[in-house]
């Protein structure tokens, strides 16, 4: 029922610009609606609190059934689509993953480029944070639904005292920051439709665009200054955001590591790029350089995924660069994908503590991050977490090469599938997109997406027989 009103804003874009879509979006929203309608009605008698294994189960039902609600619209517009590649379309939107199947984004009727972005700007914080201030309405606890969707490892922490009030926080900040977003696009000189569609995509670090150029559409460098810049604050955690506005200083972002490293990592990310593109003559001028790397670097660190210029065609190191950067640089409660910039941190600080104590046996070298001792049940969870990543990435990237695809296409489609990124190289590269992969091929993707931004265990608990055992 939720699903069906957020049908409304690409309705109403439907109807101002008579694009001929608002007949698929009335049909969509009526069977949306009738279908909740008809699931309440048969559920409302039976009430109990929500325990951890129904927070589980409830995200994945609303993301798998969700997306496939979200076709609908799709579909109905576009008959030549097939269910397989429409419910990778709906996936790749709420995941905030930016992979399409679409080709002529240009002349599709403008709704429907909406309705992608929105579906990525729902997607980037999750739809169950939001329903969790939802829930109580309802008579239904949000706490297991919240720690089954927020990302990152240190999911007990809130920032108040009420799991409610905290997803309201949350989506309160991101809503602002949206609107900005939005504003700072139309004064960069977009129309107000693809400043909406793109201030979506940009917060939600999503990637979907409206051309399918992406933002090279445009050649403006101040719209890609534009984005730079968002897409670096949707990538540092939104309480870290809360708390800055909330103290209106900027003391939270100095005390927030992960955001510092985040940053130094982009920064000297970039600089890198540049010069290793001017260097092998890619670009005569540094400032050209300078450009085409910040803009790419940053989209593909964030797993945005926007691209202004094919840089598959960079010297390979950095393409492959880039895509690194894309498994891990996102900030934890950020709307990015991969690993998270706190595993990293966790996982490099492990590393050097293992390697202090063989030279001293006997030292105490806690890991520490922002002065605190990292519990050592958080380094298990990540040290797990790592593992089940990388077995995902390989069994991936297997099936894939199984499936006929070369290395780099199947190693690239695996790692931006699983990160949440969108484009990676080869066939699927920021000059093409997935619609030259088979079915088998499109699903195989369209489960790492789910996996990736419902970060791993959350799917892998589903299918163990403890979650079934009564």
């Amino acid at each position: 029922m939720f699903m069906s009103l957020s049908h409304l804003l690409p309705l109403a874009v439907s109807m101002t610009l008579q694009d001929g879509a608002s007949g698929a979006f009335i049909l969509s929203m009526t069977i949306n609606f009738a279908t909740g309608g008809v699931l309440w009605f048969a559920t409302r008698r039976f009430k109990r609190d929500l325990k951890p294994r129904d927070g589980i189960a409830l995200v994945i039902a609303v993301w798998v059934g969700g997306a496939a609600f979200a076709t609908v619209p799709l579909m109905l517009s576009l008959p030549q689509l097939s269910f397989t590649d429409a419910y990778f379309e709906a996936v790749s939107g709420l995941t905030a993953s930016g992979g399409t199947v679409l080709v002529g984004l240009d002349h599709l009727p403008a709704s429907l480029n909406v309705w992608r972005a929105e579906l990525q700007w729902l997607g980037g914080m999750g739809v169950l944070v939001l329903a969790v201030a939802i829930l109580p309405l309802l008579g239904v606890g949000g706490r297991q639904v919240f720690l089954s969707e927020i990302p990152g490892p240190m999911k007990d922490a809130r920032l108040t005292p009420r799991i409610t009030e905290t997803a309201k926080v949350l989506w309160t900040v991101y809503a602002v920051l949206t609107l900005a977003c939005m504003l700072a696009y139309k004064f960069a000189g977009m129309d107000w439709v693809d400043a909406l569609i793109h201030a979506f995509t940009t917060m939600g670090l999503g990637g979907f665009s409206s051309y399918d150029a992406s933002i090279g559409y445009f050649d403006s460098p101040m719209i890609e200054l534009v984005a730079i810049v968002f897409m670096t604050i949707a990538g540092i955690n939104f309480a870290t955001h809360f708390v800055a506005w909330h103290t209106r200083s900027a003391t939270a972002y100095r005390r927030d590591s992960e955001a510092l490293t985040f940053v130094f990592v982009l920064v000297a990310s970039i600089i890198l790029v540049a010069l290793y593109l001017w260097a092998n003559g890619t670009y005569t001028e540094l400032s050209t350089a300078v450009r085409h790397a910040a803009f790419n670097t940053v989209s593909v660190a964030t797993t945005t995924g926007y691209s202004n210029t094919d840089y598959a065609l960079w010297p390979f190191f950095a393409p492959l660069w880039i895509l690194f950067l894309g498994s891990f640089a996102a900030c934890s409660g950020s709307t990015g994908g991969g690993i998270k910039m706190i595993r990293a941190i966790i996982l490099y600080r492990q590393i050097y503590r293992d390697m202090v104590r063989m030279l001293h046996p006997s030292a105490i070298v806690p890991v520490k991050i922002a002065g605190q001792v990292v519990p050592g049940r958080v380094i298990v969870a990540v040290l797990a977490f790592f593992f089940a990543w990388i077995a995902s990435l390989v069994v991936g990237t297997l099936l894939l090469t199984a499936t006929g695809l070369d290395i780099l296409t199947a190693f690239s489609a695996a790692t931006a599938s699983l990160c949440n990124i969108g484009p990676g190289l080869g066939a699927v590269g920021p000059a093409g997109n997935f619609a030259s992969l088979t079915d088998s091929q499109i699903w195989i993707c369209t489960g790492l997406m789910l996996l990736g931004r419902l970060e791993l265990f959350t799917v892998l608990v589903f299918f163990t027989p403890a979650f079934w055992r009564k």
